[in-house]
């Protein structure tokens, strides 16, 4: 067959911080979509034999280049849908765009409640909500740590300010019965690199566990300068605050002990179709992912991909109310995939996890 009789290919487009302060999540992201990729087309593609091609983006973790990113890719009349992207904030302009040209669009990063509070049509996401692990958080981090006075710190990014609003008010009904006191709840600035300042007006409040819901970079600049000034109270990391770069960063002697609440990390992911793609992802690139995210990134991938293949169709209002209103317990990467009717997947567990004596992030038994 020669190159021009080959049917053209099923182009989904990446959207993500392929450069910028959360690049290490979106070059993972962008590995996972690749494997991902890689093991449709060996299977023999989609609609009857067309490969899937992977277009990437770069939004640079940043909103307005987020909606630029997401101009981009509904410029390309070619892409069908787009995997968009690590960070609610960043997110959330860009699923604007999504939703004015009608293009489906699923989340991978972008746990902010909102996001699917707007009555979108076409915005979907593969992780889960911030609500969820605020009420998690809730139920087990104090009864595990028997503390009573909780100190939250956010960094006023839709992601993480959420998950701190979310949070406290998950305690509230603790607090009525005096089971639990919010001694700290403040800010830091994103991007700064000296926290000696908010650091010790938290230690000010004694607090008896901490609970960070920013991003990695800062967790472990916060966690140096913490321990430096005296903090030693139990530090709880939300899910974007801890992976391998949070370790690289802080060092082993002061991660070790730190906690983290997540969604199933890929290496407790029972399923065959992880076994499989870990094991083809390691293959390439020597070490499996350190954090979910990228992994929920392969899977928008692949129920895109598959819900292209069932409806034969490459309009995205046909794909979206697929995914909407037939897709349930298709088997995934991260497990059964299915969305509610807002665009929100369904049945997402969450585990706490910690940073072992060599550096690893295990489950907390």
């Amino acid at each position: 067959m020669c190159i021009r009789d080959r049917p053209k290919p099923v182009v989904i487009g990446l959207q993500g911080p392929i450069t910028g302060p959360w690049a290490y999540e979106g070059q993972m992201a962008r590995q996972s979509c690749e494997i991902a990729t890689e093991l449709i087309n060996k299977k023999g593609g989609i609609l009857g034999g067309r490969m899937v091609e992977l277009r990437v983006v770069d939004d640079a973790g940043e909103p307005k280049t987020g909606a630029l990113a997401a101009q981009k890719l509904v410029g390309q009349k070619d892409v069908i849908a787009a995997i968009s992207t690590y960070g609610s904030s960043v997110c959330e302009p860009a699923s604007n765009i999504y939703e004015k040209f009608k293009k489906t669009n699923i989340g991978y990063g972008v746990t902010a409640v909102r996001l699917t509070q707007r009555g979108f049509k076409y915005f979907f996401r593969t992780c889960g909500r911030d609500d969820s692990q605020g009420q998690f958080f809730a139920d087990f981090v104090p009864k595990k740590f028997g503390a009573k006075r909780i100190a939250v710190m956010h960094d006023n990014t839709a992601f993480g300010k959420g998950l701190a609003e979310d949070t406290k008010k998950a305690l509230e009904e603790m607090v009525k019965k005096g089971e639990a006191e919010i001694v700290y709840y403040d800010a830091i600035t994103p991007g700064e690199k000296d926290f000696h300042v908010p650091l010790t007006k938290l230690r000010e409040t004694r607090p008896e566990v901490w609970y960070f819901t920013g991003y990695y970079a800062e967790a472990a600049l916060l966690l140096i300068q913490a321990r430096d000034i005296g903090i030693t109270c139990p530090f709880v990391g939300g899910n974007a605050a801890i992976n391998d770069e949070f370790i690289k960063i802080a060092g082993v002697d002061i991660a070790k002990g730190c906690y983290m609440t997540n969604e199933p990390l890929p290496a407790d992911l029972p399923y065959p179709e992880a076994k499989e793609f870990l094991q083809a992802y390691k293959a390439r690139f020597g070490e499996i992912p350190s954090s979910p995210w990228p992994i929920y990134a392969a899977d928008a991938l692949n129920i895109i991909a598959y819900a292209i293949d069932r409806t034969k169709s490459e309009d995205s209002t046909v794909i979206s109310s697929y995914l909407r209103d037939e897709v349930n317990g298709v088997a995934g990467i991260t497990g059964p995939i299915g969305f509610t009717g807002q665009g929100d997947r369904e049945g997402v567990p969450f585990y706490l996890y910690v940073v072992d004596e060599k550096g690893n992030i295990v489950v907390s038994k």
